[in-house]
């Protein structure tokens, strides 16, 4: 089971410094690698954690990085590689979720791993919100949270999921309908 901290805040790595490392880690670089896997871990869990619920998101994110580190040889950079990053998280996410379509994600009762304050934390009905998103679609769920939870433009979150920008608008206002009506269905009254 991985291991994640809990008590440090999540620093976003400098592209730059970030480039080098990949760099480094496609020439096979085990320091670097391990370097990659402390940089990127928390992002990948705190995705994961929100879209299949916090008992899979070790597991799934595991499986991320084992994909990141077989296919970071062909990485030819021509997205950021976190870009790439938050695409095979989001691949795997989806491909747990239709593995385990019985059970469906929980809320979560806390923040798995990241201590900035996002627009999800900043409601006082976060629990309600997060039971909320777990019972939407999966793919709406993810333009949900790659936009409100990890902020990225409709454009990278378009470059993640390999999809047109108005694809990822029209999913996202989806999402934001689909979780009106499920929240009101379970009580909300805001």
């Amino acid at each position: 089971m991985m291991e994640l901290p809990h008590d440090r805040p999540i620093a976003t790595p400098e592209p730059a410094d970030l480039g080098v490392i990949v760099e480094a880690c496609q020439r096979g670089d085990r320091e670097m690698q391990r370097e990659l896997f402390e940089r990127c871990r928390e992002p990948v869990y705190r995705l994961a954690a929100r879209m299949v619920g916090p008992e899979d998101a070790a597991d799934v994110s595991q499986q991320v990085f084992l994909r990141v580190f077989q296919g970071l040889k062909s990485f030819a950079g021509r997205s950021r590689f976190m870009t790439w990053l938050y695409r095979v998280t989001t691949n795997e996410c989806l491909q747990a979720l239709r593995r385990n379509r019985r059970r469906p994600a929980d809320s979560l009762s806390f923040d798995p791993v990241d201590h900035r304050q996002s627009p999800v934390d900043a409601l006082p009905d976060k629990d309600l919100l997060e039971a909320a998103l777990a019972r939407i679609d999966p793919d709406l769920r993810s333009v949900f949270l790659l936009r409100e939870v990890e902020d990225l433009s409709y454009a990278r979150i378009a470059e993640v999921l390999q999809v047109a920008e108005g694809t990822v608008a029209s999913r996202l206002s989806r999402a934001r309908h689909q979780l009106q009506i499920t929240l009101r269905t379970m009580g909300w009254d805001g």
